[in-house]
C-alpha cells in the first residue's frame, strides 16, 4: 500500500504548497487591508474570509497527511476521516456566521462557493475515508478531487473577500 501513496507523492507536494503559499498570502492581504483602516465587522471577516484560510490549511493538512509514510491505507483514513468531520463541524459554524446580518447582501455565488461547495468538499473526504478504510484505492481519487475543490474554494473565495474589501473601501472613500 505504501506504493500506492507514493505515486501520489508529487501531487500533494503540489497542491500541499500551493495551499500553505495561498494560506501565507492571506494573512499579508488581511495584513495590508487593516494597514489601509477599511471599516470591516468581525462578521464579515469570520464568515467570508477566515473560512478561505480554513480551506486552504485543509488542503495542507490532507497534502501532509497522505504524504506521510503509512504502511497501511486504513491509517491514512483516519486523518482524512478527521479532517471530513472537523470541516462539516466547521461549515455549520460558517454557515451559522453567514445567516447573521451583516451590511453585505449576499447572492446566489456566496451560497454556492461559501457554503455548498466547501459542504460537499468535505463530505467527499468522509466518502474517502470510508473507502480508504476498505483498502479502496479509488479513495485516493475522491481525497485527490476533494483537496483540488477545497483548494479552487479558497482562492475563489480569498479573491472573492479581496475584491469586495477593496471595492467597499473605494465606496467609502
Amino acid at each position: 500500500m505504501h506504493s500506492v501513496l507514493a505515486d501520489w507523492e508529487s501531487f500533494y507536494v503540489i497542491v500541499g504548497s500551493s495551499a500553505g503559499a495561498l494560506t501565507g498570502l492571506m494573512f499579508v492581504v488581511i495584513t495590508l487591508i487593516a494597514d489601509a483602516r477599511i471599516k470591516r465587522t468581525l462578521k464579515e471577516i469570520n464568515a467570508f474570509g477566515s473560512p478561505a484560510v480554513v480551506h486552504l490549511t485543509a488542503v495542507l493538512l490532507i497534502s501532509a497527511v497522505l504524504s506521510a509514510p503509512w504502511r497501511d491505507l486504513r491509517l491514512a483514513s483516519y486523518g482524512v476521516g478527521l479532517g471530513a468531520l472537523a470541516g462539516l463541524g466547521y461549515m455549520v459554524i460558517v454557515l451559522r456566521r453567514i445567516l447573521q446580518p451583516t451590511p453585505y447582501k449576499k447572492v446566489m455565488e456566496d451560497w454556492v462557493w461559501h457554503g455548498v461547495l466547501p459542504f460537499v468538499a468535505y463530505i467527499v473526504l468522509l466518502i474517502a475515508h470510508m473507502a480508504l478504510r476498505h483498502e479502496n484505492p479509488w479513495g485516493l481519487y475522491a481525497v485527490g478531487a476533494a483537496a483540488l475543490l477545497l483548494l479552487s474554494i479558497g482562492i475563489h473565495n480569498a479573491w472573492d473577500t479581496v475584491v469586495y474589501m477593496v471595492v467597499s473601501h473605494e465606496r467609502e472613500s
